[in-house]
């Protein structure tokens, strides 16, 4: 294996590059123990050389000749001199064995470890045995064995640890140099080494299990954190957090649609990314104000509402948005699913009657002798009974806007039908109606039926409105391309008067009009129609006069 720069701060260098997991888990490069434990990294052993190498220059000063002390004063300063020198050559090898990476990282380990016992056992020789006090440099030998081993092996570096005791305590008896009584201190030192190794090792097996517990720990977090961004991103209510400098902090598509801020950024202040929003907020941020409002962002009307996060304007606040068209729209939908289920039911009832009302009606006209005053009181009989069975047929239309049946349909040659026939109806000529197309044929997907209704409701509606005191009524759709070639768009637009800025707002509102004699339905169920088939119904001002809509496919 080639040599490698060793370094000793958190960067990582080649070596490392065997720690990093694999798919299973396990590092790449590296086998488990039959145990499950795993081996010790480079970067553990470099922090074990630095721990001996600031451990063996700590010793050289204990043995100084310069210190004195009752601890060493007894000692064989040359000895402990000539074991030092030793064993700071032995840790200066290691740290080339650390630079090669050879052998082994356990290996290294075994070396590392027995080369201590084996050092400071000789050490504690030289400054008088046990009574010396330096056998604790043996347990902390233990200790690290243990924990850079993960626990094992940790009961052999204490049966070595306390052999070296006994085996030095013995010399110095047969030497004679140290009563028989100092065994007690050998074994009592013995049975630290043991502790200190089980205590090691269960230590290490709580901080694994913690580390492991933590891991996944983290990865659930991960996840949930995934899940939490994921949901907050795809809602369709808009929600922002700004902190207290109101600031934003977060901020999810729906948000950014509603204001227009598609570059928005972490950062960026309130007041820059809406002043509206950021103004409505400065009069909502109290605990006891009002959740109400709507504010004006560009040409939408957003409906905000607020959360504090605390009780501080350090807390920051969480804020949320909603297209108050959108909401409208739902207490519609809301307000006729409950007048359809009413309707619908009795429809047909209210039908039978009606027809009973009409025939009596039209009996009393063909008897004759009736008066003025008669006559004009059947007409409104006529009238009113045409208009409920108006309201009937748009009702029971309405129940029926779910039943799509798609196809292809050559929308060019399909209108040029339907003008036909419109124009038939209404006795028009094909000035007053006209169809205007742009190469190629363009065909397109819905159902014919609903089509059909769709183009009949904004052409009566045209009818209506077009035209005026300066001459006949002229009607014109236009098929053709919409905004970057992208879709196909049909046009239905008038030479009327137009319609007003608050009428343009309510006229898709259903039983909304301005006809003595309208039901409000027409173009609400042409929306409706619309939205059921994927085709989107839009109304423009026209210039420099008259109406517009515009209907949108894919």
């Amino acid at each position: 294996m080639g040599t490698k720069p060793v370094s000793f701060g958190n960067q990582p260098d080649p070596i490392d590059r065997a720690e990093a997991p694999g798919e299973d888990g396990t590092p790449v490069g590296e086998t488990r123990a039959a145990s499950g434990g795993r081996y010790p990294t480079w970067a553990a052993l470099r922090w074990l050389f630095l721990f001996r190498l600031f451990l063996a220059a700590g010793l050289a000063l204990a043995f100084s000749p310069s210190v004195g002390g009752p601890l060493l004063a007894h000692g064989n300063i040359g000895y402990a001199w000539l074991v030092l020198v030793i064993y700071a050559l032995m840790v200066l090898i290691s740290g080339l064995h650390l630079y090669a990476g050879w052998p082994s990282r356990d290996n290294q380990v075994y070396l590392a470890v027995f080369t201590d016992i084996v050092a400071f056992a000789l050490l504690m020789h030289a400054g008088g045995g046990v009574g010396s006090g330096l056998g604790g440099l043996l347990a902390v030998s233990v200790a690290a064995g243990a924990l850079m081993m993960e626990g094992r092996l940790a009961l052999l570096f204490a049966a070595f640890a306390t052999l070296a005791v006994i085996t030095q305590q013995t010399y110095l008896e047969l030497q004679g140099e140290v009563p028989g009584s100092a065994y007690t201190q050998a074994g009592l030192l013995g049975l630290l080494f043991f502790a200190v190794a089980l205590l090691a090792r269960f230590l290490y097996r709580r901080l694994r299990d913690m580390e492991e517990l933590a891991a996944r720990r983290k990865v659930d977090i991960d996840d949930l954190s995934k899940l939490n961004a994921f949901i907050i991103e795809n809602v369709g209510t808009g929600i922002l957090v700004v902190d207290g400098d109101r600031r934003l902090r977060l901020m999810n598509q729906a948000a950014r649609d509603l204001l227009g801020a598609a570059g928005a950024q972490p950062g960026t202040p309130l007041g820059r990314l809406s002043p509206a929003l950021a103004e409505w907020l400065a009069g909502h941020v109290r605990p006891t104000a009002s959740q109400g409002g709507v504010i004006q962002v560009g040409d939408r009307e957003v409906r905000p509402s607020r959360q504090l996060l605390g009780e501080y304007r350090a807390t920051g606040v969480l804020l949320y948005l909603r297209d108050n068209q959108e909401l409208v729209r739902e207490a519609q939908q809301i307000k006729l699913a409950s007048l359809g289920i009413l309707t619908a039911s009795i429809a047909h009832n209210i039908r039978n009657p009606l027809s009973a009302i009409a025939q009596a009606a039209q009996l009393l006209e063909e008897g004759g002798g009736l008066s003025l005053e008669d006559r004009h009181l059947l007409d409104i009989i006529r009238r009113n009974s045409g208009r409920i069975d108006d309201i009937v047929r748009s009702v029971l239309q309405l129940s029926r806007r779910n039943q799509v049946e798609p196809r292809p349909v050559e929308l060019v040659a399909w209108l040029e039908d339907f003008c036909a026939e419109f124009r038939e109806a209404h006795g028009l000529d094909q000035t007053h109606l006209r169809l205007l197309s742009e190469p190629p044929p363009v065909q397109v997907e819905a159902d014919p039926r609903h089509l059909h209704q769709i183009l009949s409701n904004l052409c009566d509606n045209a009818l209506l409105h077009a035209g005026g005191a300066e001459g006949p009524p002229h009607i014109r759709i236009r098929v053709g391309r919409g905004d970057g070639q992208h879709g196909t768009v049909v046009e239905v637009c008038d030479d009327g008067a137009g319609i007003d800025e608050e009428t343009a707002r309510e006229m898709f509102t259903p039983f909304y009009t301005t006809r003595a004699g309208g039901t409000g339905l027409g173009l609400y169920i042409a929306r409706e129609l619309s939205e059921t088939n994927g085709i989107r119904l839009g109304y423009e001002r026209g210039n420099p006069k008259g109406s517009c809509f515009r209907l949108s496919f894919g």
